[in-house]
């Protein structure tokens, strides 16, 4: 492979990770080179068809992964400059303060984490101005204490969702603005307007943004990180293993796949692995050597265990009214995410998905679209539906994980029915207040198209947890600072560090973590 380049930090990894960390170090004059398995996602017309994009599924890598049975399924991850933000739907929360200590659920107890709300919310705030957050701090009531407004005005709901808000209130219930990461022009009393053409036709969940209007990793972090001179990035670069030197402490080089399976090695004072929480496990099982025979950072054990991925529902309900609303994503809910009146436990949280269209409903048709509406064509279906997203949390198990065969392929366990008493309950509130909400109350249709996938396991979309981080070097791999406790230049800034996973959207999270963990980088480096 010849001479092995030397950088002062090498990221693995593009997206809200990756990406977000790549922006942090930029302007420090430093030499970082930015590895990325991918190539850049091509803007086409595709990129907002849905039946490009949810039914045949055709920027998901091409390959398979095994259950715990050994079948094999598609998994929801896509390879682009800018990672799976590329497709994510820019839902942007913040974990809430309970989230970071010990909560007990009906399935079992998440575990608390080794820093506290308050250390990470100078970044929340630095990471929802970055990424262009539009929203309203104190509209939730239990959201927790933001050090600034945000930079971004809510997006103002359409007359159906607004509605949809106004009923809710009258229940009793307290809707909010869905804080969203896009670039939206304001009219002349400061308010975000719908009217920009970047959220035009409703593009956000699950589609990549043709005008580049969604506020993703390569046009918010990579983009600008590339202006500053000592920024390099490599693309349709896997890296298939991390080298250490004689004394197992050190990675000492970077072997990557290049195109035409060419290898290459680099090396780096210091390297951020931010592949994914799948991926980067992946990656350190795969870098076993004498020194670190489970893998490497696996003196504990604990990669690719813990796996998490939320436990959630794409759901439609049937307006009475036509919905003509052109961008849904504006309003959230988080009445019953930590109990209820009549439950002590967690439930979990709602929010508006991208708005149906007939295409989707069709993709659905053998399994339900038809047989419940048989009168209702696709078209007046699609006009009629009001969409939302539940989350509960998934709780992380030991033996939910990712494991590499013989051959080098990748296995993924999962406990389907974990901690799902929840989020079956939080279904049947939302279930018995369809009527007063508009709705026709006997339909509440599953959209498993929305994550253009085969099997439950494969909704891989908020992945985390394989890699998580604590204060004990017995039962986590990486210490607070998302450095591994058993190498001391190898670092994680990806989901994979979480202990556990909340019941929100996890890249605002790791968005902010990766800004704390640059900053983090800067003192080490002077």
């Amino acid at each position: 492979m010849g001479d092995t380049p030397h950088y002062d930090v090498i990221i693995i990894g593009t997206g809200a990770g990756g990406g977000t960390l790549a922006h942090r170090l930029a302007p420090s004059g430093k030499r970082i080179l930015v590895l990325e398995r991918g190539g850049y996602l091509p803007r086409e017309r595709d990129n907002w068809e849905s039946t490009a994009v949810f039914v045949k599924g055709k920027y998901r890598a091409p390959e398979f992964w095994f259950d715990k049975h050994g079948d094999t399924f598609p998994p929801e991850v896509n390879y682009y400059v800018g990672g799976n933000t590329k497709f994510y739907g820019a839902a942007l929360f913040r974990l809430r303060p309970e989230d970071f200590g010990e909560l007990r659920h009906h399935g079992g107890v998440s575990p608390a984490w080794p820093i506290r709300y308050e250390d990470l919310e100078p970044y929340y705030t630095q990471a929802e101005h970055l990424y262009r957050v539009h929203g309203r701090h104190g509209e939730d009531p239990w959201e927790g204490p933001a050090g600034a407004q945000y930079a971004y005005p809510p997006v103002e709901h359409e007359p159906r969702i607004q509605q949809l808000s106004d009923d809710l209130e009258k229940a009793g219930l307290h809707p909010f603005h869905l804080p969203v990461g896009v670039n939206l022009s304001q009219d002349e009393n400061g308010r975000a307007t719908r009217s920009s053409v970047c959220i035009r036709c409703n593009r956000v969940d699950g589609f990549p943004c043709l005008v580049r209007g969604k506020s993703d990793a390569e046009v918010v972090c990579v983009e600008p990180a590339l202006e500053h001179p000592g920024v390099e990035l490599l693309t349709d670069a896997r890296v298939i293993r991390l080298e250490t030197d004689p004394t197992g402490r050190r990675v000492s080089g970077v072997v990557v796949r290049l195109a035409g399976d060419e290898e290459a090695r680099y090396a780096a004072d210091v390297v951020c692995v931010a592949c994914g929480a799948v991926n980067t496990a992946v990656l350190l099982l795969a870098s076993a050597n004498e020194h670190h025979p489970r893998g490497l950072a696996n003196s504990s054990d604990v990669v690719g265990r813990y796996y998490m991925r939320h436990n959630n529902l794409a759901l439609m309900a049937v307006s009475k009214e036509p919905n003509d609303t052109q961008f849904q994503k504006t309003l959230a809910l988080n009445d019953w995410y930590l109990g209820a009146d009549d439950w002590d436990h967690p439930l979990g949280g709602i929010q508006m998905l991208g708005k149906s269209d007939a295409e989707q409903i069709h993709g659905e048709a053998p399994r339900w679209a038809g047989a419940a509406m048989p009168d209702m064509p696709f078209e007046v279906l699609a006009h009629h539906a009001v969409d939302f997203w539940l989350c509960g949390e998934d709780l992380p198990l030991p033996d939910s994980r990712v494991t590499l065969d013989g051959d080098g392929r990748i296995h993924l366990a999962l406990d389907e029915s974990n901690n799902v008493e929840g989020l079956k309950r939080l279904r049947h509130k939302l279930q018995h207040m369809l009527g007063r909400l508009g709705m026709h109350e006997h339909h509440l249709l599953p959209r498993s198209i929305y994550l253009h996938k085969g099997m439950p396991i494969g909704a891989t979309a908020h992945q985390a947890g394989t890699v998580r981080f604590g204060d004990d070097p017995a039962t986590s791999a990486l210490d607070v600072h998302c450095k591994a406790h058993d190498l001391d230049n190898l670092y994680v800034v990806d989901t994979s560090f979480f202990p556990s996973i909340g019941a929100v959207n996890p890249s605002l999270t790791a968005i902010a973590n990766a800004l704390r963990v640059g900053d983090h980088l800067l003192e080490r480096l002077g």
